[in-house]
């Protein structure tokens, strides 16, 4: 199951060659990655106060240059797979067909109190579950 969010280019994400800094991408997915793990969740719980947790490694891959222009781009998150004290985002900024980043985020499960690794709750585990897709 895949989650969406528009992100629309703000003038100051724009560098010196026209198009969106490079950096500016993390932030593009990790507004969506914030909203998504809160849909997770859903009934107006808060996923971080729940289920603390943090991200440990993030890759991207940048496929072609974002522009400034008024309609937004899409960016899509979705679990690729769920292990027992941590679990991977995908994720993708596009518009229509066009791809024009990918990344992949290890979000770590921690306690609240030590912030040391924890396994994921059966709850957590299975609200996850329900979101894993092939895309």
């Amino acid at each position: 199951m895949t989650f969406t969010h528009p992100v629309l280019v703000r003038w100051s994400d724009i560098d010196s060659y026209d198009h969106v800094n490079n950096v500016r991408y993390f932030d593009y997915f990790q507004e969506a990655r914030i909203l998504f793990l809160s849909s997770v969740v859903g009934s107006g719980a808060d996923y971080f106060a729940e289920y603390p947790c943090v991200l440990v490694s993030q890759t991207v891959d940048y496929l072609r240059p974002i522009l400034l222009r008024h309609p937004p781009y899409d960016v899509e998150v979705w679990v690729e797979a769920v292990g027992n004290t941590s679990y991977t985002l995908g994720s993708r900024i596009v518009d229509g067909d066009d791809v024009y980043a990918r990344a992949v985020s290890v979000i770590v499960a921690v306690d609240r109190e030590t912030q040391a690794k924890r396994q994921l709750s059966p709850a957590e585990r299975e609200s996850l579950m329900q979101h894993v897709s092939a895309t």
